[in-house]
């Protein structure tokens, strides 16, 4: 008990017991440089969650909406102590919040700089400012006419301080910043950044645009995968043979339709009876989030399964065999041989 006082008076130097049984407190909490009166009753037995805390009107201004959070506090601290800590650091917390939501206004020079800025740049690239002019969107367009959006996030103390940009790019966007920068010096960074990546893009935009892509479904600026539909298996044979042919002056599209001699289906051309992408086991293309990605070898046969469904398919066949994390049996459809590679978490 004496450690315990101890480190209350400590902690709370300026919160001291009114009798000598100490069920009763009175004093000020501290946070922020700035003292708040406050008196705790507790009960004989000195337990908590029957206590009672009386503050002052500032006090209780500043932690209206954190009286159940409080409460909650009162019923789980252990001791006084612990209670004035969390006390504390959530008056800390209700200060901080209260500072932001009652913060000054910038002063006028601040919109004026502004809309002069935007000006510069051109109204017809904003897309959007909010009323307090702490959220500003401008749009671009590249060389291949693609439309770019970055978002700027002003923080008060702008052009002191650099604003907060988001931007879809496959590489992160770091704008360099002094406190004489403007939105036009951002705008010009996000144009180079834009035209730095347009090969990329072009590269993806042709995939995109002449392949059946299964993931992402809408793929955004962002995005460095694609996941894409073929008619031909299996390809490592043709890839080893061809790999010479591969010319860094074509497109990475036409590279692939030469290595591997084949054509790829486009989404718009190829009609769902020529290429089915249901799993053949449970009917449905998506399968906790996972898509049909084995397919049977038989060219007469083709039929693609989610990984799961097939390995819980060939694990209950009596004819299938396993070599460590290989699983041999036969198609449910064409009964033809197929193999399939477990991956860890289906040992």
């Amino acid at each position: 008990m004496a450690v315990t006082e101890a480190s209350l008076l400590r902690q709370c130097p300026l919160l001291l017991p009114q009798n000598r049984s100490k069920t009763v407190y009175e004093g000020f909490i501290s946070a922020q440089e700035r003292d708040f009166h406050l008196k705790v009753v507790l009960p004989e037995d000195l337990q908590l969650k029957n206590a009672r805390l009386l503050c002052s009107w500032q006090l209780r201004t500043i932690l209206n909406g954190y009286h159940q959070i409080v409460q909650q506090r009162m019923q789980h601290s252990p001791d006084l102590m612990s209670f004035m800590m969390e006390l504390k650091m959530l008056l800390e917390v209700a200060l901080k919040n209260r500072q932001e939501l009652y913060a000054p206004p910038p002063p006028p020079q601040f919109y004026s700089s502004l809309i002069e800025e935007i000006g510069t740049l051109g109204w017809d690239r904003l897309v959007y400012v909010d009323t307090c002019f702490s959220t500003i969107k401008l749009k671009a367009e590249d060389a291949s006419g693609r439309e770019h959006l970055i978002t700027l996030k002003l923080k008060a103390k702008y052009p002191a301080e650099s604003p907060d940009c988001f931007v879809d790019f496959p590489v992160p966007f770091s704008a360099s910043w002094t406190p004489q920068s403007s939105l036009i010096s951002i705008y010009s960074q996000f144009l180079a950044a834009i035209e730095s990546l347009k090969a990329f893009w072009d590269v993806m935009d042709e995939i995109d645009e002449k392949t059946w892509v299964l993931e992402p479904e809408k793929p955004p600026r962002s995005a460095t995968a694609r996941r894409i539909a073929l008619v031909v298996k299996p390809l490592g044979i043709k890839l080893s043979r061809n790999i010479h042919l591969w010319d860094p002056e074509n497109s990475v599209l036409q590279n692939l339709k030469d290595v591997l001699e084949i054509d790829f289906p486009a989404r718009a051309i190829l009609e769902k009876s020529d290429f089915t992408m249901d799993c053949g086991i449970c009917y449905a293309y998506q399968l906790d989030g996972a898509i049909p990605d084995q397919v049977c070898d038989n060219s007469q046969c083709g039929q693609p399964f989610h990984q799961i469904c097939l390995y819980e398919w060939l694990r209950g066949l009596l004819t299938s065999r396993q070599s460590f994390n290989i699983i041999f049996g036969e198609c449910p459809y064409c009964s033809k041989p197929i193999t399939l590679k477990m991956s860890g978490r289906k040992h």
